[in-house]
């Protein structure tokens, strides 16, 4: 055996192999932290895309006109119905006196209707009573007529029986006067007694005519009178015509009042009242400007009713009920966090309700991880910070997973 040349170097031990002690540790500690987190956030979902929000009510003039005052500031405190814009409202009040003379107006016709309803009620069952009474007097005078006609002609009868007696004893007395019997003034008399009788028959002629033109006449105002009777009887058209006037006044009346109603109501719109109590933001109108309904003058925000609105990734939902326990921290706002409850899951995506919302049919398809609002309320005790509208938000929602 040959003995070791102390020039020859000593023999190196086996390198240890240190890779899979590494790998081991590596694979311990991703597990260890993979364990660490989902251990604690088993149970809970969180989001940093919310944010608050808030009723924010936007003012506008509800009639067209020109400010004369505006009377409050950039960030004022305003609570319900305080003024917050004043416009010109002589043109309104001028509206205002115009419509309430027309109202005036209206009730002096209705009440002009009224009462000629009244008189015309009145008046139809006088006329009827008149009329009825004029047809009885007609036939009354004409049922006289007539018995003066006849008795007219019995005068005439009686004349001509006359004449012919008179016409006889004068040729009898003629006869006699000749022979001598009688003396001639005899004859003269008998002469006179003809005349006589002739000039009665004459005259019980002439009354025989008179009756007859009384009978027309009278006929004909039993014409007039049954006429008068007609119309009369027309009371109850009559009536109706009044009562359809006295209808169309009062209809008049109400609409004149409408009027005068909606003339008022503009004359209150001339001040410009707000809605509900806020902060005044976004101001815009300023005096001597013309404004109309469909120009926003400012906004009022009611900072002291907010909530939250987190928006959860569609994979998270499935385990976020209303009524969880939520833990929110205002970005905005310093101090520990806010603990609200879930009110209530939006029934669609964001996308969903935007402006242009996506149509997946119309193209290429690329599947996007969709966000859903939810709906996050605070309670609001004394001392709870005050939270602006649009301010961002971190929220954990604590499940019952």
């Amino acid at each position: 055996m040959l003995a070791e040349s102390p020039l020859s170097p000593p023999e190196r031990p086996a390198p240890r192999r240190k890779a899979p002690l590494v790998a081991g540790g590596l694979i311990a500690l991703a597990a260890t932290v993979g364990g660490y987190f989902y251990v604690t956030s088993r149970g809970k979902e969180t989001t940093d895309d919310a944010q608050v929000e808030a009723h924010v009510s936007i003012v506008s003039a509800r009639v067209s006109g020109q400010v004369v005052r505006v009377l409050v500031r950039d960030n004022q405190r305003v609570q319900a119905g305080d003024v917050l814009v004043e416009l010109d409202d002589s043109t309104y009040a001028a509206r205002v006196a115009s419509a309430a003379a027309d109202v005036a107006a209206a009730t002096a016709s209705a009440n002009a209707a009224d009462a000629q309803l009244a008189l015309t009620r009145k008046q139809s069952d006088a006329n009827i009573a008149i009329a009825r009474g004029g047809v009885s007097q007609a036939a009354a005078v004409v049922g006289s007529t007539r018995a003066q006609i006849d008795q007219a002609h019995a005068d005439v009868d009686a004349a001509t029986a006359r004449v012919q007696l008179a016409q006889t004893e004068l040729a009898r007395t003629t006869k006699l006067v000749d022979e001598g019997a009688v003396p001639r003034a005899e004859l003269d008399s008998r002469r006179d007694q003809l005349d006589e009788a002739q000039a009665a028959l004459a005259q019980a002629k002439a009354r025989v005519a008179s009756a007859d033109a009384n009978v027309s006449n009278s006929t004909g105002t039993t014409e007039v009178a049954r006429g008068r009777l007609l119309v009369a009887q027309t009371a109850d058209e009559q009536v109706a015509v009044a009562a359809a006037q006295v209808a169309l006044a009062r209809a008049k009346v109400d609409q004149t009042t409408a009027a005068l109603r909606q003339a008022e109501l503009d004359l209150g719109f001339t001040k410009v009242r707000a809605e509900i109590a806020g902060t005044v933001a976004k101001r815009t109108v300023e005096p001597g400007q013309m404004v109309a309904p469909d120009r926003a003058l400012l906004a009022v925000v009611d900072t002291k009713d907010t909530w939250i609105v987190a928006n959860f990734k569609e994979t998270q939902l499935d385990n976020i009920h209303a009524g969880e326990r939520v833990t929110i921290s205002i970005d905005g706002v310093g101090g520990p966090s806010l603990v609200g409850v879930v009110d209530s899951l939006q029934p669609g995506t964001g996308s969903r309700f935007s402006l242009l919302p996506p149509d997946n049919a119309s193209g290429n398809f690329t599947k996007v991880t969709q966000r859903v609002p939810v709906k996050i309320v605070v309670p609001h005790d004394a001392g709870a910070p005050e939270l602006r509208p649009g301010t961002s938000a971190d929220v954990t929602v604590y499940t019952a997973e």
